[in-house]
């Protein structure tokens, strides 16, 4: 196998890509931070130098399956759930990303890796802040009341979602005795749904409150 100065450049382009997105996780402490992505980044540009030189022998395009199959596995691993919320979604397609790039550099696709480097760093960077105004429009919660069963009482509770300009998008309803349980998932902004709960609490009708 004959390595040239073109192999090693790929290979250090990647590190570098993997090392300018990695800064980005470093920075907002996730799993998969500057060290990591740097590795999986010229791993990936290795494997398919690699698959280049023994093309002649194997089917190259069998290599990059499997390396894909094996990032997913990776990336997989960092994804949690905790309290009904899933984590790690964000750094497990970060991961799956800079494998994509390595592969591109390790392919010698620089123009396609540059810009796609580019545009990784972008939505990482500044993508956040989009995100958190659209947070601000949309917030999606959960409420469970109980309390004895009246039904002005939920007419009530439904007529007080509507004054708070609140969706209600799903809703439950469970008798016990002479109580009843509600479970509903509101929709609409931070400041609203907070108003709603503030009146919740308020409440001396209801026994309990989940949210």
């Amino acid at each position: 196998m004959m390595w040239n100065v073109e192999d090693f450049v790929r290979i250090l382009l990647a590190i570098l890509a993997g090392g300018a997105i990695g800064l980005e996780r470093e920075f907002r402490d996730k799993a998969a931070g500057f060290r990591t992505l740097i590795f999986i980044s010229a791993g990936a540009a290795l494997f398919t130098v690699f698959s280049l030189h023994i093309g002649e022998s194997y089917d190259p395009g069998r290599i990059a399956a499997g390396l894909v199959s094996g990032v997913g596995f990776l990336g997989a691993g960092v994804i949690l759930r905790e309290s009904g919320r899933v984590y790690g979604l964000t750094t497990a397609a970060t991961i799956w990303f800079i494998a994509a790039l390595g592969m591109g550099f390790g392919a010698g696709e620089y123009t396609l890796s540059f810009l796609m480097t580019g545009i990784g760093l972008v939505v990482l960077w500044f993508f956040p802040a989009l995100e958190h105004r659209i947070d601000n429009i949309r917030d999606e919660r959960e409420y469970e009341m109980t309390f004895a069963y009246r039904a002005e009482k939920i007419r009530s509770l439904e007529t007080l979602v509507r004054q708070h300009r609140l969706r209600l998008i799903h809703k439950k309803h469970f008798k016990n005795g002479s109580e009843i349980t509600c479970i509903w998932k509101t929709v609409g902004s931070p400041s609203q749904q907070e108003g709603f709960l503030e009146v919740l609490l308020q409440d001396g009708d209801i026994d309990s409150l989940r949210y």
